[in-house]
This record gives structure tokens, sequence and C-alpha cells, in this order.
């Protein structure tokens, strides 16, 4: 009887690893099945060639786990590091991105104690001294990383033991430890509840998962949008994203609704709530604001992180695209914008005025939680549907996709997306076949087109949706999808009422005052007081390579005298896209607000 009930039980967990497919309206592809071209692959690109493979990581990563005798207490982001450099490797397949992952991983698990210890503090300092619990479960996380993507049996095995230290330890918390550190446990064990869920699912040991059921109470957790630095850090955007995030994992094991809840709330508070910027990028100071501040520490490269993630995984289960409008607002301007145009740095805090400013390091978590988004984007453009496939994101890319019926299904892009709107899709099944394709069609794009073969198509292009195109597909067939991008003058919100932005489709456009030589030394808000009205741009966008190479600006000539009640065009500037890093100011005055519209992605009534 007892070796029945065990079988029922391994069973049970079983089925529910595997309940995803049965959640998720939508399934991304593995990383090996992408490859992106475009300026997402140039910026993943980027990433490995000119910050991952610069890295020094026996010195800032390694040598703090290696050399027992002088381990300190500080933070490095060593289990992000492998992370990404395990997802790096299964993307790239690239040679000395593999050994540089097997060095990591052979390295940290030669390095663990004994007794499990995966991390760099001193006997005495273990566990609950800032940040070894953050330090250890992305360590963890990372192991089983490379376990998923590559089998290895060494990885899962430290993984295992790092689990178990942390379940034979977690009881010794000392009482009243939140209060004595000022940081509550969700900050500090930021990612161990997701990192419990993989242990789960890597092992089938249910452990794992009632150690987030009974002890860190993840389907209870819902503690609300907390405004301000506050005790505890109680309002920490890049922790509640990250709770969130679990969340939903375990709402694919247990499909309870209420998981949700917290999620949503997030959502309904960025969008309907002021809690979003316009470049996608949300918080002061890593914490929830509403007042639409846009200086100095706004947008936390780890929130936005993590925010991508939520959405990401609200896409696939809710199958609705205006998550993916999201994603891409997000990934052009907020998160690009964090990287410097060589690639080597990445800031902290990407603001919309003032000055902007590089994170100090390698290590830490800001650095690291960029390199490991950028490795996920491959993901992001391409899933599977129940009857066929779903393109979210526009670039140059293509990718082989195995249907439910075990179909393969060549698909590629051909575009210069974001500089236009015109998409070429070439479908290529091996044998023909009838399936659907769907395409997002964006909420900025008014007048969409699709032509199938050369013949318009009838299917309408409705914004905020899926076009989708159903018919027997053969080898050779072309999808051409024209998303027209019209300039368009934003409204601010809250603290940048009566002002406006400019964007056109995806990208966000701020000046970079070093062009202009009369600007050049004046402050962000001298800058927001210029006048620019919507008649004063010119139709089609001016060349610049300030970014990137044929990348877009805006011309432009806008007013420096305010008292003028009109706009008198004393000044002709070209307005940069947002990820120059000499942008200092976004929102300018314009005369007459009726000539602007509203934020698309605001006020939108998600459930």
């Amino acid at each position: 009887m007892k070796r029945i009930i065990t079988t029922l039980i391994f069973m049970f967990c079983l089925t529910n690893v595997f309940a995803q497919a049965n959640v998720d309206a939508l399934i991304p592809l593995t990383l090996d099945k992408v490859k992106v071209e475009g300026e997402i692959g140039r910026r993943i690109d980027l990433t490995i060639k000119s910050n991952l493979l610069e890295l020094d990581v026996d010195k800032d990563f390694l040598a703090p786990f290696l050399v027992k005798e002088t381990k300190k207490s500080n933070y490095i982001g060593l289990g992000k590091l492998i992370d990404a450099t395990a997802k790096f490797a299964a993307y790239t397949g690239d040679p000395k991105v593999i050994a540089l992952k097997n060095k990591l991983t052979s390295s940290i698990v030669k390095a663990q104690e004994t007794d499990g210890y995966l991390g760099n503090m001193a006997p005495s300092n273990r566990m609950w001294k800032l940040w070894d619990v953050h330090e250890v479960g992305y360590i963890i996380y990372g192991l089983i990383t490379d376990y998923t993507l590559f089998g290895s049996e060494s990885s899962l095995a430290a993984a295992k033991k790092g689990g178990d230290y942390l379940l034979r330890n977690w009881s010794s918390m000392p009482i009243g430890w939140q209060d004595s550190t000022g940081v509550g446990l969700h900050v500090a064990g930021i990612g161990i509840d997701r990192t419990m869920i993989a242990l789960f699912k890597a092992t089938k040991d249910r452990r794992y998962l009632d150690f987030c059921d009974k002890v860190l109470h993840l389907s209870q957790w819902n503690p609300g949008i907390v405004l301000g630095r506050r005790k505890l850090v109680e309002g920490h955007i890049y922790s509640y994203m990250a709770a969130s995030l679990a969340q939903l994992e375990l709402y694919r094991l247990e499909q309870d609704k209420n998981l949700l809840i917290p999620t949503m709330n997030a959502i309904d508070f960025l969008f309907n709530q002021n809690g979003v910027a316009i470049s996608g990028g949300a918080g002061q100071v890593e914490i929830w604001t509403n007042d639409q501040d846009g200086g100095r520490d706004l947008g936390e490269t780890c929130a936005t992180a993590y925010q991508l993630r939520v959405y990401d995984n609200l896409l696939r289960i809710k199958e609705d695209s205006r998550y993916g409008d999201i994603m891409e607002r997000t990934i052009f301007n907020a998160l690009f914008g964090a990287q410097s145009a060589d690639g080597r740095k990445v800031r902290y805090f990407t603001p919309l005025e003032g000055d902007r400013s590089y994170h100090d390091a390698d290590t830490y978590c800001c650095p690291n939680n960029y390199r490991r988004i950028v490795t996920e984007l491959p993901a992001m453009i391409y899933y599977k549907s129940s009857n066929g496939i779903a393109v979210n994101l526009y670039s140059e890319s293509k990718a082989n996709i195995q249907l439910s019926d075990n179909r393969d299904i060549g698909i590629s892009q051909q575009t210069n997306y974001p500089n236009s709107g015109k998409v070429i899709i070439h479908i290529n099944p091996l044998t023909p076949a009838s399936f659907s394709v769907k395409l997002r069609i964006p909420l900025w794009c008014k007048k969409g087109t699709i032509f199938i073969n050369g013949e318009a198509s009838t299917i309408s292009c409705i914004p905020g949706t899926f076009a989708v195109l159903e018919r027997v597909w053969k080898s050779g067939d072309q999808i051409t999808l024209d998303l027209p991008m019209e300039w368009r003058f934003v409204k601010g919100r809250e603290r940048q009422a009566g002002r406006v932005a400019i964007m056109r489709g995806p990208l966000l456009f701020g000046l970079d005052p070093t062009q202009e030589k009369s600007l050049e030394h004046s402050s962000a808000d001298d800058l927001g007081r210029l006048i620019i009205t919507p008649k004063m741009v010119t139709s089609l966008p001016v060349s610049s390579n300030s970014v990137r190479s044929n990348g877009i600006s805006c011309h432009l000539k806008a007013g420096s005298k305010i008292w003028a009640m009109d706009n008198p065009g004393n000044l002709d500037l070209l307005f940069s896209e947002f990820t120059n890093p000499n942008i200092r100011c976004t929102y300018f005055k314009t005369p007459n607000l009726a000539e602007a519209v509203e934020d698309e992605l605001i006020g939108l009534n998600f459930n």
C-alpha cells in the first residue's frame, strides 16, 4: 500500500510539472531554435562580445568563492552570471561561451562545502548576513539552468545539496532579523521561491515545493502596492515582480487563479494608476511610485528585467497581444537604454531627464540581471500556439518550430524594424500543412495591412490583437505585414502634465543637447521648456548613428521663447532614440495639447 501511495504522489507531481502545456496558450521556443539579427540581435551579440566575454571572472566573480580564507560578505551575483552564461551558450553554441559556462559551473561545484553551502560568507555570517540567501539561491538556480540546458548531472547534484542546505538551516533565522537588518525577507531573499520551484521541477522532490507553501507562504503572498521607500523596503519593485513570477509558475502547477491576483494588481497599478513611465521603466530608487518623476533613479534595471518576464508570462497564459506591445516598448527603450553604446557598461537606473550614469562594476544585481534578460529575448519572438505559430516581436530572425503534431516549420523575418513597420515573413513547412500564423498588431498602428504571396488579405489588422491567418501553407509562402509608423506627440501625466514626448512606433525620442552648441550646457529643466509641435516634424525619420548604425532621429524645429504663444521654430534640432546615452530630456512644452494623443498603453483593461 505504501508503495502504491508513493507512486500516486509521484505521478501527481509529474503531471503537475507538465501542467504548463494545459495552462499556457502560447509556448516559447527553446533558445537553440531561434537566431536573431536586427536591433534585438545586435544587442544580444553586443552583450556577449563586449560584456560577457570581457569580464574578469576569476578576479571579480570566482575569487570570493574559491579563496576561502579571504571570504568577504559582499554580494557578487555569481548565480545570475551562471544563469546568463548557460543561456547564452545554449543560444549561440559558441565554444568560447560554452567554455566560460563550464568554467563557472565547475568552479562553484568544486568550491561547494561538504555540508552543501555554496556562498562566499564566513561560517558565522552564513544565511543571515545580507545578502547570502539571495546569492546562494541564484547560484542554485544557475546550476539548475545548466542541468536543464546541458544535462549536467554535477550541476544538478550541487544544486540539490545547496537547496537542502537552505532547507536545513532556514529555521536558524534570528528572532527580529528583519528589523535588525532593515530589509524584509522578500527583498533579502529575492528569487528563493522560484529557485525552489525549479528544484522541484528538476528533481520531482516535493520538499522543495512544500517549502514554498509552508515556509515562504507563496500561495498567500499578496502585499499590495506600497508607495515610497519605507521600512523593510516594502515597495521594492524587483522583489514584487520576482515573487509574482514565482506565483505564475506555481499557478501552472496548481491552477489556482488566486495566484494571479498580485500580478494583476501590479499590472493595474502600472498601466491604470500611473505606475509606469513612458519608457517602460518604473519606480524611483527601486520603489513603486505614481508621480511620473522622470529624473534621477528611475527604472531600476533589475525591475525592468522582471517586469519583462512577467509580461512574457502573462502573454503566454492569457494570449493577450497587448502584453507584447508592453514588451516591445520596454525592450527598445528602458532595457536597451540601460546599456552603453559599446555594450560594455550597464546602468542601475535609466531616467527620462537629467544626466545618466553607469554602474561602476560588473558584479552586483543590475549588470547580471541585464545579461540574464538579454539571453531570454530570443524566446520572446516566436511562440507555438494550439494550432500554429504566434509572432510577437518583430526583428530580423529565423526559427525552427515543431508544432504539436510534430510538423517542422521554418519561419523567418526580413525587416529593419523598429526603423520601419514593414515586415516580410517567410513560411517554410517541410510539406504543405494547415495551421495558423498569428501576427501581433500593435496598439500604436492604426492602419496595418497584410499581403499573402502578394495578394491583399481580407484579415483585418485590429490594433491590440493578433491577426490570425489560417490556411494551408507551403514552402516559399510569404506574408508581408505593413505597420505604418507615424510620429505622435504623447501627453505627459502627473508631473509631466502639460508637456509631450515624441514617439514613433515603439521608439521613444529625447533631446541630446550635445548636438546643439547653444543647448549643450542647459539643464533638464531648461530643455523641458522648449516648445515643440507636430506640424514642425518632418514626415520621414532622419538617419542617425548616435546609438547604432542606421539608427533614426526626429528632425523638427523647436522654439526656445516660451512667451511666444506658438512655436517660433528658432532652433533646428534632432531628437534621438531614447537609448542615446546623452539624452537629457524627454518631455517638452507644446502650445496646443489637443494636437497630442494619450499613451496607447495607459488605461488598458486587463483581466
